[in-house]
């Protein structure tokens, strides 16, 4: 049956929208946004996500505040493709494409998490490079993307508290990506059983400054070969500017492989250096309530039943909590300086296994 969509001349393939043109079970459509106060300790970090093979839409939201962290997950049946961007009690309203939305996540009357939040781009979205990540011959993850800086306004509401969110303290960064990464169950390994991953190293460098904003993303293999090399300069009068091949410098805290700062060398058109430091603030563990790889109580595009609602609230004092905290991804709200200029954005870093640049010898491997 033709879907909602159809009505449009947007196709890309002969198929109509409620089929996407790969029949892999990992395909996704999905939003993030993460917004960080400038001046306090709170950060909160929320996605919308649907998986047509899957048939399972769903959306999340998870606020640090503190040594807690609030999570909150919405997943249903996806029963076509369509303009509403919507599953349970969370909503996102495309106010004016590429630039102003509205995002909703009903709260509950424990005093939980909710908000009611605008976003407004301060600076054009930018197209990534494409993101391709196999695993043996086959892509794990093979993506496109776009990126966005911006500030926030509205009512945020966490632990029984309504805060006032307001543009000139509350900014945040955006991306909406698409194609193939794992998504739902996890695929049986079959013969990769017998290849696994050595490691993974990643960094993504999301920042806003006053004239510009600044998007690194950086991934390598266990020998430090990049596979992914992105370094761009968004003017907010919308000029692109690619900023050459970063060279990055993290100090982590010993026994850990949390990095307390990050130094990034990049190369400005006309040759001049562009030197970015990065403070990470507050963090989240996106696998603790945020269906991440890793979280055991959830993953994006799991079928977990119609109209299905959780809400959980960690203490990541917790041995059980904070003992598998270094085996995902963290996001942070963080402050930086770009050539004394001073700016804020998130840091996103995953340094898992073996990587030979920074003398990780394998999974157990910390900064001395």
């Amino acid at each position: 049956m033709p879907a909602p969509l159809d009505e449009y001349p947007i196709h890309q393939t002969p198929l109509p929208m409620s089929r996407v043109v790969s029949s892999d079970k990992n395909f996704y459509d999905r939003s993030y946004f993460n917004a960080l106060d400038t001046e306090g300790d709170l950060f909160l970090v929320t996605g919308f996500g649907v998986y047509p093979n899957l048939g399972v839409t769903d959306a999340f939201a998870t606020v640090r505040k503190g040594d807690r962290q609030w999570a909150v997950r919405f997943s249903d049946a996806l029963e076509e493709r369509s303009l509403d961007l919507a599953v349970g009690g969370y909503r996102i309203e495309v106010l004016e494409p590429l630039r102003k939305l509205r995002v909703v996540c009903e709260g509950d009357d424990a005093g939980g998490l909710g908000f009611d939040l605008t976003w407004e781009g301060t600076c054009p979205a930018v197209q990534e490079q494409p993101h391709l990540l196999t695993n043996g011959l086959r892509p794990q993850l093979e993506s496109s993307r776009f990126a966005q800086t911006g500030v926030w306004s509205g009512v945020l509401s966490v632990d029984g508290e309504d805060l006032v969110v307001e543009p000139d303290r509350w900014m945040g960064t955006r991306d909406r990506s698409w194609g193939i990464r794992p998504v739902g169950d996890p695929d049986p390994a079959g013969r990769l059983v017998e290849q696994p991953s050595e490691g993974f190293w990643w960094l993504y460098v999301p920042l806003r400054f006053a004239e510009f904003s600044v998007i690194v993303i950086i991934q390598e293999s266990p020998d430090g070969f990049r596979t992914l090399n992105d370094a761009t300069r968004v003017w907010n009068d919308g000029r692109v500017e690619q900023l050459g091949w970063p060279r990055v410098e993290l100090k982590y805290h010993p026994g850990t492989r949390r990095a307390f700062a990050a130094t990034l060398h990049l190369t400005a058109a006309d040759g001049s250096p562009v030197t970015i430091e990065v403070t990470p603030r507050t963090g989240i563990a996106l696998h603790v309530g945020g269906g991440y790889g890793g979280d055991p109580e959830w993953t994006h595009g799991q079928w977990k039943g119609r109209n299905w609602v959780s809400r959980s609230v960690y203490d990541l004092t917790d041995p059980a909590i904070a003992g598998r905290i270094p085996f995902g991804v963290s996001d942070f709200s963080a402050s930086a300086t770009c050539n004394g200029a001073p700016g804020a954005g998130m840091f996103e870093h995953a340094s898992l296994g073996r990587h030979d640049p920074t003398g990780f010898a394998d999974w157990s491997s910390v900064a001395q």
